[in-house]
């Protein structure tokens, strides 16, 4: 049998592909239910992502698995709306023209930030179109640097810096250039005259998160069983131990999937990983009114919270019984910072209070309810050397033959975290088990010279 530890997109992915590769698996969920980062509120219609969540046109990896299970007609392309709020006013970015209008930016700002989002550089005086293609040529380039020597410094100051700031924060001088380029490329293509479309399942990622659980089968999976221990003999995985409730289990595997944490990888094996992660607190917000018209509203000014995401100027609100959701987040980069430490209500009231400073109408004794998350580790931190950092799949050279990794250190977390990562990580530890299995059963019937 094959084990695997953590019931999110990654786990139940590489469940799924072992299954039909022939292989016996139970998957292992910590906590009560599965979907991880994916999980959901319920609302007066459709349920909600509790971390928000879209799909761009690169992630093809997750539509063929849709399509797979019988959803391909559940993934709805819309064209998402951008904004950038700046001295008390909301400045739409999303065409060729709203861009073109924004006050902040000199027309040859935008001539250079626009060279640079479709990967043209023209530092030379000649545009040169490769200087791009491998992003990982610049993994050791501070982005704040890069962004100064490839853009403006206005350029940086006005439109890079914030996003910068909402997304790393402290951290932001870390980061690589090569995560914003990947991310560039990532993001895919946009339409000059629509902007960009975004896809979203139609009743939420949930759906998805079934369907996988139902190829999968219930009865292979386990929640509130908390994996505790990985027994080895030989130099190979044994067997695992697994806690539920007051009780001790032991189960006999082949070989271990850890689709976690590093940090529970840690813990099983002993395998340190270097990468740092950052948390998220977010909340999502009820209103019975439209606040903005935007989707995606990035924050120039000082704010409360790094981004403001109007998830019904998205997905109509009649998909949520008339309900009007947005999002409110921040990254932490540090337990100790100030936002971490509040409670779910002083969180509230600091939000609440913030959404007034930016929109002076707002009125919280209007809200119709608010539910804050948090987790400690949403995200890495792509800093310099982040691709020197990254977990291998295979841990056999590492720790012991059968154990793999499909958790978000992985490479297909890289240049940007998705659930699409999360699905190919599951799928190339799938693929690496069935072609070291092949290639065992192969050197055991190849006859031993005497």
């Amino acid at each position: 049998m094959i084990g695997i530890v953590g019931g999110g997109i990654a786990g139940l992915s590489a469940a799924y592909r072992l299954q039909q590769n022939g292989y016996d698996v139970r998957v292992f969920e910590a906590s009560d239910d599965i979907g991880g980062l994916a999980a959901t509120y319920e609302t007066s219609g459709d349920s909600i992502e509790k971390f928000y969540h879209h799909l761009s046109q690169s992630e093809e990896t997750i539509i063929e698995l849709a399509e797979e299970l019988g959803l391909g007609d559940a993934v709805e392309w819309r064209h998402k709306s951008d904004a950038f709020y700046v001295d008390g006013d909301v400045y739409p970015m999303d065409t060729i023209w709203e861009i073109a209008t924004f006050p902040h930016l000199s027309l040859y700002d935008k001539f250079r930030l626009g060279m640079l989002t479709m990967e043209v550089d023209v530092r030379g005086g000649l545009p040169s179109f490769d200087t791009y293609d491998d992003f990982t040529d610049f993994e050791y380039v501070p982005v704040t640097d890069f962004l100064l020597q490839h853009t403006t410094e206005n350029v940086y100051e006005t439109f890079w810096e914030p996003l910068l700031d909402a997304k790393f924060g402290s951290r932001k001088d870390d980061v690589s250039a090569a995560w914003l380029l990947g991310r560039i490329k990532f993001r895919g293509e946009r339409d000059i005259l629509r902007g960009e479309q975004l896809g979203y399942f139609e009743g939420s990622f949930a759906r998805l998160l079934e369907a996988l659980v139902e190829a999968v089968g219930r009865e292979n999976i386990v929640t509130g069983a908390r994996v505790s221990d990985v027994q080895y003999a030989r130099g190979a995985v044994e067997s695992l131990t697994v806690r539920r409730s007051d009780e001790t289990e032991t189960h006999d595997v082949e070989t271990v999937v850890v689709a976690t944490m590093p940090n529970v990888l840690e813990s099983l094996t002993n395998y340190e990983c270097e990468i740092d992660f950052q948390g998220t607190v977010c909340a999502v917000v009820s209103i019975p009114e439209q606040l903005t018209d935007t989707y995606w509203l990035n924050i120039v000014d000082d704010a409360r919270f790094g981004v403001l995401i109007e998830h019904t100027n998205f997905v109509p609100t009649d998909r949520y019984g008339g309900e009007h959701l947005l999002y409110l987040a921040s990254y932490v980069q540090d337990p100790t910072e100030p936002l971490w430490q509040m409670s779910d209500d002083e969180v509230r009231s600091y939000w609440f209070e913030g959404i007034r400073d930016l929109f002076p109408s707002f009125d919280p004794d209007a809200v119709n309810w608010i539910s804050v998350a948090r987790n400690p580790r949403t995200a890495p931190i792509y800093e310099q050397g982040y691709l020197d950092m990254v977990v291998p799949y295979d841990l056999s050279d590492e720790v012991a033959d059968g154990v793999y990794y499909a958790g978000m250190a992985s490479r297909a977390q890289y240049p940007e975290r998705s659930l699409n990562g999360g699905i190919e990580a599951g799928y190339t530890c799938a693929e690496k088990i069935d072609e070291n299995e092949v290639a065992a059963r192969r050197e055991a019937t190849i006859p031993r010279e005497t």
